[in-house]
């Protein structure tokens, strides 16, 4: 793809940086800890990135998909599942973070709310973190409700990644209109990293160069 193109897909780490990667994230893996306010998240001690995403769009299959385990991270078709921030350890210095679904969730009004509140709370107030990843159903695009938290990110100076999920299920023109919708819409937020990832967590596509990014960071 041009390297012209704004919010170009991210390029195929090199063998190396693809190998260690590889090598960090078939290593140890383990959830540590569900934690439904701010003051259970555990030490600011090491490094995190955290998964953000509305409901359904495949977080949980991504990380599984991301650490090699099946069962890791708990899927379901029921929308509003997660509703702790699910935090994982990534070998010894990393931490992996599945936050809570947001938009639609099948819960009463009040649990949302506090849902969203612990969301907002933690992505502005986490000094450790150093990338939020936003899945973006590559059936839909952004919608009204993710730019809520892409105007969140902004606001809190959080770096974030667009991380499109679930490609296989589109076919390939209508993929690049879903790209350049994504393309459009990021344009106007200051706190996007300029690269989109481009995912599928049944066919692979995507996962060896989302880990080497989170591999690489510091």
């Amino acid at each position: 793809m041009s390297a012209t193109l704004p919010f170009p897909e991210a390029p195929e780490p090199d063998a190396v940086s693809a190998e260690a990667a590889r090598k960090l994230f078939a290593g140890p893996v383990d959830f540590l800890k569900g934690v439904v306010a701010m003051h259970g998240l555990p030490p600011a001690d090491r490094l995190e990135v955290c998964f953000a995403g509305r409901s359904n769009v495949g977080k949980s299959s991504l990380i599984n998909a991301l650490t090699g385990r099946k069962t890791l991270a708990r899927t379901s078709n029921t929308p509003g599942r997660t509703q702790e921030i699910n935090y994982f350890t990534l070998g010894d210095d990393r931490y992996l973070v599945d936050v809570p679904g947001y938009g639609f969730a099948e819960a009463p009004v009040a649990v949302v709310k506090k849902w969203q509140a612990l969301l907002k709370a933690y992505l502005t107030g986490r000094q450790t973190l150093r990338r939020t990843f936003v899945l973006i159903d590559a059936r839909h695009g952004i919608k009204a409700v993710d730019e809520d938290i892409l105007r969140l990110l902004d606001t809190a100076a959080v770096t974030f990644q667009v991380v499109l999920t679930k490609a296989d299920k589109v076919k390939e023109k209508d993929r690049t209109k879903v790209l350049n919708q994504v393309r459009v819409a990021l344009s106007k937020h200051p706190a996007a990293f300029p690269e989109i990832v481009v995912t599928s967590s049944e066919k692979g596509w995507g996962i060896p160069t989302l880990r080497a990014i989170i591999a690489g960071l510091e």
